[in-house]
């Protein structure tokens, strides 16, 4: 293996002593360089969070068999769970959309642009409206119509091409459906959505003019996980800016989508680099 490539581990156990100096030495003893090593303790659940990355340049042991390995001389001793990854590892996003096309876009220029290393091989929607899009960066755009009675069908459907894409990560770049707790379950803490902040307290279509009639003063967005339980996943990124009486709907509108293409894409960036940890319904990001 070259000297660029890594493995990542993500950790999480009950705390006890030793936990840093198990990892480490188990690495050390087999010829690994640590890269990165931060690591997070919560009082008051007691667990250990940690995610380490080392150089598989001199590991002595193959890719395939160090899950093996960790999981029989670490993990079993600590009752550890832990996620292995390999970097720079391909990874194959479909990006889900409706009518509005920012986040999309945005997403978009950032892999044209050699920005991030990530494949996109299909863009799936419920409307047309932006195949123009998908045909302007050469990508492949799959309509499936969705209503009530043709959900469940529409859902086998869009599953099947996943797969057959080979996809790993689903961005909802503002697609306007509600996904199956089925559809979830096939991409656990794989399915990113982006929305605004407003939610519980300006909820429907119109969450900015009923904002702007209250005369709130800040804005934001929250790019989390998606769970049967609808907007309410493990949050991985939020952001927000201040507004004033001397902004329009307009205003707040063209704010809260420059809020939206930053977040959704700081959200992607954590997820592509190994950087999420997920317990329970909350995410530890590790820096």
């Amino acid at each position: 293996m070259s000297a660029q490539q890594s493995a990542i581990l993500l950790i999480h156990c009950p705390d006890r002593t030793g936990l840093v100096a198990g990892v480490s030495e188990f690495l050390h003893r087999r010829g690994g360089n640590i890269l990165h090593l931060d690591q997070h303790v919560d009082p008051e659940q007691g667990m250990f969070f940690m995610r380490v990355q080392w150089d598989l340049a001199g590991f002595s042991i193959p890719a395939d068999r160090i899950g093996e390995e960790f999981r029989d001389l670490v993990a079993s001793r600590f009752a550890m769970e832990f996620a292995l990854h390999f970097a720079p590892e391909p990874s194959r996003m479909a990006v889900f959309v409706s009518r509005l096309s920012h986040c999309l876009y945005d997403i978009l220029s950032r892999c044209s642009s050699g920005e991030w290393s990530i494949d996109i091989p299909v863009i799936v929607s419920n409307h047309p409206d932006l195949r123009v899009v998908a045909e302007q960066f050469g990508i492949d755009y799959h309509v499936f119509p969705v209503s009530r009675d043709n959900k469940s069908a529409q859902e086998r459907l869009e599953l099947e091409l996943l797969q057959a894409y080979q996809i790993d990560l689903i961005v909802l770049a503002r697609y306007m459906q509600i996904l199956s707790p089925a559809f979830i379950a096939s991409y656990p803490n794989r399915i990113l959505n982006i929305h605004h902040s407003f939610l519980p307290a300006f909820p429907g279509a119109r969450p900015y003019h009923s904002a702007h009639q209250r005369g709130v003063k800040i804005i934001g967005a929250t790019s989390h996980y998606v769970t049967s339980e609808l907007d309410a996943g493990p949050i991985v990124e939020q952001e927000v800016t201040r507004v004033s009486h001397v902004d329009s709907v307009h205003d707040l509108i063209r704010k809260g989508r420059d809020l939206e293409k930053l977040v959704l894409a700081r959200a992607i960036w954590h997820h592509h680099q190994h950087k999420v940890l997920v317990y329970g319904n909350r995410t530890v990001i590790f820096d």
